[in-house]
């Protein structure tokens, strides 16, 4: 059978994988944040230095206030000092503004940025990414000597600078790819670790089915090893107990079983000797009752009558008994079913009473036990008669046995089928499951039947001796309706092995 796609190894290993995934994602998240925050900073750290110290060395040189060549000329000797690393500088004096490359539009700088500048007598940066470059923006205000006592003051003239990052964004982007390809080895360890977990933790769990199975099988006996002293140890544990237990409740259900079944079988194998002794007396006092007053002679015949059915009881209970010790065995013959079907009526003197259904003489012919085969229809015919209304029919058809059905190698796929039906109210629905239980009254006000309460359950040991089947139903058109399937063998086949039923 296949594993469903919810197993529990498939479980463990999608566990273990999301489990890795996440945290191989959040570590290199973090890693990655660490890692380009630490570039960056870096990088930040070293542009501003170096262009503070480039604006401190250069502006006081200047004059103050500005003109507008002043400021480009600031500009340009600003940015020859990171000529390598591609500076850009705008000088900006109140109205005046000039950059160190003539026309540059100088799109990087925000207004947010130079209010920050102006606001603010410190330096302040931003990174400013556009069409896929990531360049730092950096501000500062220029101080200068003025008139007054306090010496040195902002000016009006603010300097801005603009790098691009390509070099940190590469860095940026080998830290990613690191990051993937870390990703998937990672992934592969951990479902690699979650087999390896997987098939530690599930072979006590196969071991746990498979003596369960075992224990299904009818082996009580079986035990698992208890190894460590974790959760699934304590379970292996538990079933051990659990199976000790079954067991010997088992075994005690067993001897009391069998205890039963010696004593039904002892107690009717002693009360033959008497009966048969009573029967004799019986016999001798229904020929005499017509010479005997009635009241005695009613006493005579309820005795002979009771007599009669305590002997049909035992003989019931004897052969019931010979079933569950599995001591019941096929004689089998090579006979004509129909033929047996009217001598089994004819014998009862049933034959003016029941109608009957059967093929020509030879048509439906198989090996079969013929005495069992007689307890099958007369009990089945007895019951319709006592239970069910007239009229009372047999039919005896052959069929097709569908492949793989009890018998059908030996028989070539040949069945016969015995329906005993009558016109009686029917089976009630809530009885029907247990027509062939032993002993079963569907009118549990009625003490005492003109049955012993076995004949549908001797039958049904019979059928199943055979390897057929029989069931009971309730015909559309009224009347209950018994039907037995048996396979007919070939003559020479073997007989299906008595068992004990369990």
């Amino acid at each position: 059978m296949p594993r469903p796609l919810t197993g529990l190894r498939v479980r463990l290993v999608v566990a273990f994988a999301a489990v890795a995934a996440a945290a191989t994602v959040t570590t290199g998240a973090l890693t990655f944040r660490e890692a380009r925050t630490g570039v960056l900073q870096q990088s930040q750290d070293t542009v501003i230095e170096a262009f503070r110290d480039r604006v401190d060395a250069l502006a006081p040189n200047y004059p103050y206030p500005p003109s507008r060549a002043d400021l480009a000329s600031l500009a340009a000797d600003v940015a020859r000092g990171g000529r390598s690393a591609g500076w850009r500088v705008l000088a900006v004096y109140r109205e005046l503004s000039a950059t160190s490359s003539e026309g540059d539009a100088f799109g990087e700088l925000s207004p947010a940025l130079r209010e920050a500048v102006r606001s603010h007598p410190a330096t302040v940066f931003q990174r400013v990414s556009e069409h896929g470059r990531s360049s730092l923006v950096v501000g500062t205000p220029v101080v200068h000597a003025g008139p007054d006592a306090d010496g040195w003051k902002v000016s009006d003239l603010e300097l801005y600078l603009t790098v691009p990052q390509q070099e940190e964004q590469g860095y940026v982007d080998a830290l990613v790819a690191a990051v993937e390809r870390a990703t998937v080895p990672a992934l592969a360890l951990a479902v690699l670790l979650a087999l390896l977990a997987a098939r530690g933790v599930l072979r006590p769990v196969r071991e746990l089915r498979r003596a369960t199975r075992d224990i299904a099988r009818g082996r009580l006996d079986t035990r698992l090893a208890v190894r460590g002293s974790d959760e699934l140890a304590e379970l292996s544990h538990s079933f051990n107990e659990t199976a000790a237990a079954l067991e010997e409740s088992v075994a005690e259900l067993r001897r009391m079983e069998a205890g039963a079944r010696r004593f039904a079988a002892d107690v009717s194998h002693e009360l033959r000797t008497p009966l048969a002794a009573m029967s004799a007396v019986t016999d001798v006092l229904d020929e005499d009752a017509a010479g005997l007053d009635d009241d005695t002679a009613t006493a005579v015949r309820l005795i002979s009558e009771e007599t009669t059915k305590l002997a049909s009881l035992v003989n019931d209970l004897m052969e019931i008994s010979r079933f569950d010790a599995g001591a019941a065995g096929l004689h089998l013959d090579d006979i004509d079913l129909a033929e047996s079907v009217r001598r089994t009526l004819a014998a009862r003197g049933w034959q003016d009473t029941v109608e009957t259904e059967l093929p020509v003489p030879g048509a439906v012919r198989g090996r079969v036990d013929p005495r069992r085969l007689d307890v099958v229809v007369a009990n089945l015919v007895a019951n319709a008669l006592r239970h069910g209304g007239p009229p009372v029919r047999v039919r005896l058809t052959a069929t097709e046995a569908p492949p793989g059905a009890p018998g059908a190698a030996e028989s070539a796929g040949r069945s016969a089928v015995i329906e005993v039906r009558d016109a009686g109210p029917g089976i009630d629905e809530a009885v029907l499951p247990h027509v062939f239980d032993r002993f079963y009254k569907s009118d549990t006000a009625r003490s005492r039947s003109e049955g012993s309460g076995l004949g549908l359950a001797i039958t049904t040991e019979n059928v199943r001796l055979h390897g057929g089947t029989v069931r009971a139903a309730n015909h559309p058109d009224g009347g209950a309706v018994f039907t037995v399937v048996l396979p007919l063998r070939r003559p020479g086949a073997d007989a299906p092995a008595a068992g004990r039923k369990s």
